[in-house]
């Protein structure tokens, strides 16, 4: 852990560590004031690339989050996304330049958990903390011990992002009765544009722009966006969106996530969407069926590409026919509220997603590593 005061006092618990090297040298390339710094792109969505960010744009983001959570000199930035990337890096940014003490952590699923004794510095500046999580963090800090809610209902304002927020989250944070957002950017837009509260009395039905962001639909309907951050050029992205005023949209998925299976079109996020329900629906005490998931295709000589449904679930090796029979019931369940050619053809279950750096599932490789040798096998 580093604690890093903003008059430049310190706490560094592993003065060795590797990782906490990094945030020291990346503090002193920013405070040289360097012009042009060299980011990677997640590669969630696609092959990881590296984008030249230009300074004015990484000051401009920062101006826009500052006014949009009310940050200011004396708050406390919590750091436990990857710094190598750029929801991690404009936090270390933003604590430099807003003026506010940082506290850094190395990334991992319970961001709380190694540093539990030292919690009182966020404890202690309640209503001044400002967190950011990917979804898996949020949700196993809410199933883990009361203390850590305590500490998120500390907060400023809570960002979540990276990655889609599932029912299960979305019921689990209204418990948190501070503000909690969802938000909507990426590498080229220097993180956030837009942000869509999800708890409490003022949660929000749209994602709603930061000030100075423009966006419009291109021909295929996905979003378009230009602000101080994109250098004021527009950015086209993948994601299918409907615009409801000049500054909220709705987002309906990636044009990239359509397969064509049998000549029907097939949204992968509408099947995902059902399958949170259906998943709620068979967990019992006994059988928890709360795992990451996700829809994917498989090739497939007859229908070109056929769909199957992959969830993160602990393997029954001693009664594998207790895992069938759920497989079973899972598809069932798509049966009952989907029309026939949005139906998996399959379920498989791996034991562990494999992630990208920045803590998103990587498909593919969870593919390539654990659902092709159960075809194989099979």
């Amino acid at each position: 852990m580093i604690f890093l005061e903003r008059d430049g006092s310190c706490i560094n618990t592993q003065p060795n560590n590797p990782y906490y090297k990094k945030v020291f040298q990346f503090k002193e390339l920013w405070e040289s004031g360097q012009e042009t710094f060299e980011i990677k792109t997640s590669g969630s969505t696609g092959t990881p690339k590296k984008i030249l960010l230009h300074r004015k744009q990484i000051l401009a983001s920062v101006k826009m989050t500052a006014k949009a959570f009310n940050l200011e000199e004396g708050d406390t930035a919590f750091c436990c996304l990857n710094i190598d990337y750029i929801a991690g890096m404009m936090m270390l940014v933003r604590a430099f330049e807003i003026g506010m003490d940082l506290l850094v952590v190395e990334p991992k699923s319970n961001p709380f958990e190694d540093i539990e004794k030292h919690l009182y510095i966020l404890k202690s500046n309640r209503g001044q903390n400002f967190f950011a999580f990917v979804p898996l963090q949020i949700q196993t800090l809410l199933e883990s011990k009361p203390i850590f809610s305590e500490i998120l209902n500390s907060a400023k304002a809570i960002i979540i992002g990276g990655a889609a927020v599932n029912d299960a989250i979305l019921e689990k944070v209204q418990t948190i009765y501070r503000p909690v957002y969802v938000t909507y950017g990426m590498t080229e837009t220097i993180t956030h544009i837009a942000t869509k509260r999800i708890n409490g009395s003022e949660k929000e039905d749209f994602f709603n722009t930061l000030d100075g962001v423009d966006v419009k639909l291109n021909d295929e309907s996905c979003l378009m966006i230009k602000s101080k951050t994109t250098d004021n050029e527009w950015i086209t992205t993948n994601d299918v969106a409907e615009i409801i005023n000049g500054s909220s949209f709705v987002l309906h998925g990636r044009i990239d996530n359509v397969i064509n299976s049998g000549g029907v079109k097939i949204q992968l996020e509408k099947v995902e969407k059902a399958a949170e329900g259906i998943l709620k629906k068979l967990s019992t005490d006994e059988q928890k069926l709360s795992g990451r998931n996700f829809v994917f295709s498989l090739p497939d000589e007859k229908l070109g590409e056929r769909l199957i449904f992959v969830l993160e679930k602990e393997v029954n090796h001693v009664f594998p026919s207790k895992d069938d029979a759920t497989k079973i019931d899972i598809l069932q369940g798509f049966k009952e509220i989907l029309p026939k050619f949005e139906v998996p053809k399959e379920v498989f279950f791996v034991e562990k997603m494999i992630e990208t750096p920045t803590g998103k599932i990587d498909k593919i490789k969870t593919i390539n590593a654990y659902v092709l040798p159960q075809i194989s096998n099979g």
